[in-house]
Order: structure tokens, then sequence, then C-alpha cells
């Protein structure tokens, strides 16, 4: 069975990558489900930052990670003790481990991240490349019939 893609057209020549990573996106945003809440935002031209509501998760149970280009953010609540039986009367508050991932581009950079409140931020800065303008000299012919010759006269020579 053949695979359509937006990327068929012969002008489109090495978007494999972003195939890829739209293949991604959409299976993180098929499996990641609503939780925990966040936001992200725009801080400065350059700087962006992503706050997830972690209430009820302290610091050692979260693990903030960058795995092939995707931001991975694990929460995972210590057990309870076992002699800390309690009984609920009603239990409102989710207590479940969770992962969210961000695919993340290559010109973006995690710089840290804090937690405050019940709320983590990641903050990351978008690295801005440097504009890249080269000259392709354009040989003729006969310079790369004479390249060619030199290099086989070269080769017999030796």
């Amino acid at each position: 069975m053949t695979r359509l893609s937006l990327f068929d057209s012969p002008l489109l020549l090495g978007f494999d990558d972003i195939e890829r990573t739209l293949d991604r996106i959409a299976k993180s945003a098929a499996s990641g489900g609503g939780y925990p809440p966040y936001n992200i935002e725009q801080i400065g031209e350059t700087r962006l930052r992503i706050t997830l509501a972690v209430a009820g998760f302290a610091e050692e149970d979260l693990s903030v990670n960058v795995e092939d280009h995707q931001l991975v953010i694990r929460g995972k609540q210590a057990e309870q003790e076992e002699g800390a039986e309690r009984v609920f009367l009603h239990r409102g508050i989710a207590s479940r481990q969770f992962q969210r991932t961000f695919v993340l581009s290559d010109d973006i950079e995690i710089t840290g991240a804090t937690m405050d409140n019940g709320l983590l931020h990641i903050d990351m800065v978008r690295i801005l490349p440097e504009k890249d303008v080269r000259k392709i000299k354009i040989q003729s012919s006969k310079d790369k019939k004479n390249n060619t010759l030199a290099i086989d006269n070269q080769s017999a020579d030796k």
C-alpha cells in the first residue's frame, strides 16, 4: 500500500525530516490527552516559555528531558507509604502519572526549568541563524572536460 505524502512533489527535495516531524506531532497530539494543562508564551523576540500546571507534584516527581528533538516532561508521584492508608469520601484530585511531549525545531534550545506554586516553567530560546549567501561558480563544459583530462593524466602518470 502506498502512503500519500504532502512532500511527494519533485520540487520539494530534502524535506523528509519535516514529514517525520509532522508525523511525530500528530502522534503526540493524539496520545497526549489534556493532562496536565499547559500554556505556551512568547517572551520577547526570541524567548518562549511552556508552563504546565502540576499541582501535587514535587520537583523530584518530575523529569524534563530533550530526546530526539522532543521536549519530554514526565511526572510520577511517589507511592504512599503502606502504613498511611487513607479513606477518601470523595476523590476529585487526580494523582496520576503523565508524559507530555513537545516537538522542537532545530533552532530551539532549552535554557532552564523552574517550579513555582504548582507551575512548572520551561524556558527556551530560539537561536536565529546567520544568513548564508553563497555564489556558485558556473563552469563551462570546456573547463569540465579539461579538469577531467587533467585528472585522467595525473592518474596515468602514477
